[in-house]
């Protein structure tokens, strides 16, 4: 069923300034606990990082876009050989680091493969593939398998990445091709360098307008800080806190003067260089 944006756009607000439940929960999907703690094994995610290389642009409002109508056949082949070759890893013999950034990888080279595949879209909400009579996005379908087993991009976030990690940085890792998403990182994460990227992308955010910003002595935030409230703490201070670990000085000495949050909201236009 497609619904008409400017409804599922209202529908998101109404049901995002009341409560943080209108977002999944986590709920492990005990399948993928399954590891090699003792494992060397490497993913190779070297055309994923040469895809994000080359196609990812900068904007002067801080905003990484990507050039969806001109992404060249080449590039678009050498993505979905790269999904192909994810499909075929044997996850469950990975140390669970490497795990992380095979699941991270995925999720976000899965997402761009579908905007190309429907390509043109103002919003990844516009792509009504999931089941369900009321369900929007792409986000509940069977998209790829992993070790013979269908999963979806909600499988991979919120019954995968956020259970088993238990890291609220993950919220700043899964791109949602959104400009009120976190920036679609522009390298690959990895075992070597998943920790330092997840921080760097949360200093990212958080200091950028669409992430937290005081005006009027009064905090507006990112609608995922809404969303997933008990990812950051479950409560207004305790997301407060989060934010705080990562501003910067000027954002940081307004948060200590704030203990709650007065407003929220989210940007679903596409990240596309126009």
């Amino acid at each position: 069923m497609r619904i008409h944006l400017p409804t599922v756009l209202a529908l998101t607000l109404l049901f995002s300034s009341t409560s943080a439940l209108a977002a999944p929960k986590g709920d492990l999907w005990d399948r993928w606990l399954a590891h090699d703690p003792q494992s060397t094994v490497t993913v190779d995610h070297m055309p994923w990082a040469r895809f994000l290389k080359a196609n990812i642009v900068r904007g002067a409002d801080g905003v990484n876009r990507l050039p969806y109508a001109t992404i060249s056949a080449a590039d678009r082949a050498a993505l979905e050989g790269y999904l192909a070759r994810l499909a075929e890893v044997p996850v469950g013999k990975l140390n669970q680091t490497e795990q992380r950034a095979f699941w991270i990888n995925l999720y976000n080279a899965l997402t761009v493969s579908v905007i190309l595949e429907h390509y043109p879209v103002k919003s990844i909400l516009d792509i009504d593939i999931s089941p369900g009579f009321f369900s929007d996005g792409p986000w509940g379908k069977k998209l790829v398998s992993v070790e013979g087993v269908k999963v979806s991009l909600d499988d991979i976030e919120h019954r995968i990445l956020r259970p088993i990690w238990k890291d609220p940085r993950i919220h700043y890792a899964v791109n949602c091709a959104s400009i009120g998403c976190p920036n679609l990182q522009a390298q690959a994460f990895t075992s070597e360098n998943a920790d330092d990227l997840l921080s760097q992308a949360a200093r990212e955010h958080v200091n950028h307008p669409r992430g937290a910003r005081v005006e009027d002595e009064k905090l507006v935030v990112s609608s995922i800080y809404r969303w997933f409230a008990a990812d950051f703490g479950g409560n207004d201070r305790a997301v407060i806190a989060h934010l705080k670990q990562y501003a910067e000085p000027r954002l940081r000495g307004r948060l200590e003067r704030l203990n709650r949050i007065s407003s929220h909201g989210y940007d679903w236009a596409l990240n596309e260089v126009r």
